[in-house]
């Protein structure tokens, strides 16, 4: 028999070594705002957001190595810096629902932002909280081989022995804040749009008569969605543009056939015309059938991790109840977490907040703010549980918050309706309020847990990154609303110029996940689903799933999604795949082949980082009244072409750069990237 190895953590116990300094929560605190903006910004246009622990491992170590910190205040500074990503995420998956719902209108009000700041600073308070329970049995499972925070941490082992990449990041965001800037100044277009007439026939033996035609369009010039694809690689890329295929290239152009004799066109309508006519066949009735696609596909994939999820329901009653025991009689550094009582009383405190904005805010009746307060502290203790135990199965990347939150959103709009709740703004905002909540919950502690796992292996203190994830959810909770305002605002300004409905849920901003949950709480407690739509859509998604397709809600976002965008993301998984075709031919080993994954991730989320935080710039121009851009714009009417040539030029930095950087194939291996 062999003995079981005991684990020995990279730094001891018994070392005495800096750890949380002021510099080190600086830097995250800076990371956390500027990688929780760019999830924003990506979240709300793409629907997607991207893992923050590796950028925030790379840019920790390289800024922290210049001041020779130590590892454990890098540590440290990347449990800050990547927690603002999961508040980013818990805010772009719920709290445009408000301003989607017709609740918030303007969106920015002192009290919005203060009921934001509360609804979001009690989430991420309320997932630290669950994951100090369970922080001990989770992290030390031997089930769980919690693949990103092993990647992260080895990442900071490599940079110890000099190891580095940042300069790819930072090099990457030059370059897709360049090209957003650009874009900004009209030296090209970001998108080709044509729109196919068709004539007006009646089709032989019958009585149906078409008139329409079809839209074409190219990849958005967009360094962000060409990041994105590359990060989730081609076949997820291809689904993606397959929903925005079945959206552009058979439902909107069938159903316009058939309605376009009855939406009283023109026999001389334009090319233009006929294009807002099939926009807005596509946002009112192509839309809600790829909700109900939406709705399916995150059922199937819970469905999918059931084994899972009921495993990590029932972990979390057990590891509670360990958890009251208290901690082990050896109080080792790296076993010390927040106290128990200090817990329970914070989640306590959450309770009564949510039950005081349910009530005083949102004008509930008082048993109806009890019962929510109730079911958000259930079911934020369970969905953060299993946000853990899904983070540790498989990574932060893959863990399905937008279901989990939808899941949330559904039990409690069904339990209001059958308690008898009317169907006004309070109950919608209440369910709203309950689904954000949990979201946030769900993303930090998953995202908690992650880093705990990453500090349990180089020997960090659990409390002291409980205490900085405090510090970041406090932080980011606190800003986020602004970021999400300019967006809104700035979306709103340029709609105004250009012609269309600005805002969230507009063909700029679209917050698919968002406009989900508002559909939905809307619909559900509201009484104004359009039900038929939502049905027909389901039934496409269990074709869907009939057919085996591997992830039937990326299909329907890829539906959801402007064709441009999800053209743009095809672009970029295009090129992964084009780098792992090259690298096969090339005979790569395995740590070449890490080499170039690593570089290229590095890459692309600096291309995506670059185009948000310049975005966020250009739409604080917009929301201030200043449209410089328009002042000194190079051309009024710019061609596609330069637009082109800047995507093809994007293309080759994301396969250029990473194979020059393969190595020699007798060169070690180099840490995963964790993607």
């Amino acid at each position: 028999m062999t003995e079981s190895k005991k684990f020995v953590p990279f730094v001891s116990s018994e070392t005495n070594m800096k750890e949380f300094t002021l510099r080190a929560l600086i830097i995250g605190l800076v990371m956390s705002v500027i990688l929780g903006a760019a999830n924003a910004y990506l979240g709300l246009k793409a629907g997607m957001t991207i893992a923050a622990v590796y950028p925030a491992a790379v840019v920790g170590m390289a800024i922290l190595k210049l001041v020779k910190g130590s590892i454990l205040e890098e540590n440290i500074a990347r449990t800050v810096g990547a927690i603002g990503e999961s508040v980013a995420a818990g805010a772009i998956f719920t709290l445009p629902a408000f301003f989607v719902a017709g609740l918030w209108d303007p969106f920015y009000t002192p009290g919005n932002y203060i009921t934001s700041t509360i609804i979001l600073i009690a989430g991420g308070f309320l997932g630290i909280m669950f994951v100090a329970l369970l922080r001990r049995v989770m992290v030390e499972s031997t089930e769980l081989p919690f693949p990103e925070s092993v990647a992260a941490a080895e990442i900071h082992k490599a940079g110890r022995t000099g190891g580095g990449g940042s300069k790819f990041l930072f090099q990457a965001m030059i370059v897709g804040a360049i090209v957003k800037l650009l874009a900004e100044f009209k030296l090209f277009a970001t998108a080709w749009e044509r729109f196919i007439i068709w004539g007006k026939q009646t089709i032989a033996g019958s009585n149906f008569t078409g008139q329409g035609g079809m839209f074409l369009g190219s990849p958005g010039v967009s360094p962000a969605y060409v990041g994105v694809g590359y990060i989730i690689g081609p076949t997820l890329g291809a689904l993606a543009f397959s929903g925005g295929i079945i959206a552009w290239g058979l439902l909107t152009p069938i159903i316009l056939y058939f309605i376009g004799p009855s939406m009283e066109m023109a026999e001389a309508a334009t090319s233009a015309e006929w294009l807002a006519a099939a926009k807005d066949v596509w946002a009112r009735i192509v839309r809600p059938i790829a909700i109900g696609g939406m709705l399916v596909g995150a059922a199937f994939t819970l469905y999918k991790m059931r084994n899972s999820l009921i495993e990590g329901i029932a972990r979390s009653i057990r590891d509670v109840k360990k958890a009251a025991t208290g901690a082990p009689a050896h109080t080792d550094r790296i076993e010390k977490d927040i106290s128990f009582t200090f817990t329970i009383i914070g989640i306590i405190a959450v309770a009564i907040v949510t039950w005081a904005i349910t009530f005083f805010i949102f004008k509930t009746a008082l048993w109806v703010a009890i019962v929510v307060a109730i079911m958000m502290t259930i079911l934020a203790f369970f969905f953060a549980a299993v946000s853990g135990y899904l983070v540790g199965l498989i990574g932060s990347s893959n863990n399905p918050i937008s279901g989990l939150t939808l899941t949330a959103l559904l039990l409690t709009a069904l339990v209001l309706v059958i308690l008898g709740i009317d169907g006004g703004n309070a109950g919608v905002a209440a369910v709203l309020g309950v689904a954000a909540i949990v979201c946030v919950a769900a993303a930090v502690a998953g995202e908690m847990l992650q880093d705990l796992k990453t500090g349990h292996i180089l020997g960090g203190t659990p409390w002291k990154m409980e205490i900085g994830n405090i510090i970041g959810v406090v932080a980011s909770g606190a800003i986020m609303f602004f970021i999400l305002t300019i967006l809104n605002d700035g979306d709103i300004a340029r709609g105004n110029i250009e012609g269309y409905v600005g805002g969230f849920g507009s063909q700029e901003l679209p917050a698919p996940q968002a406009s989900l949950m508002a559909i939905l709480s809307r619909g559900i407690v509201g009484g104004e689903m359009a039900w038929p739509l939502i049905i027909v859509g389901m039934f496409m998604g269990i074709g869907f799933i009939l057919m085996r397709v591997k992830s039937p809600m990326l299909v329907s976002v890829g539906m959801y999604l402007p064709l441009t965008t999800t053209f743009a993301i095809f672009t970029g998984g295009i090129t992964k795949g084009i780098i792992d075709m090259i690298s096969e031919k090339r005979k790569h080993n395995q740590a070449q082949k890490q080499r170039v994954e690593n570089v290229g991730v590095l890459l692309a989320s600096g291309l995506i980082a670059g185009e948000a935080l310049m975005g966020l710039v250009v739409a604080m121009f917009a929301v201030a009244g200043v449209f410089l851009f328009e002042l000194f714009s190079f051309f009024k009417n710019p061609a596609f072409l330069i637009g082109f040539v800047v995507i093809i030029l994007v293309a080759v930095i994301l396969i250029v750069v990473p194979l020059r950087n393969a190595g020699n194939p007798e060169d070690p291996a180099p840490p995963s990237a964790g993607h």
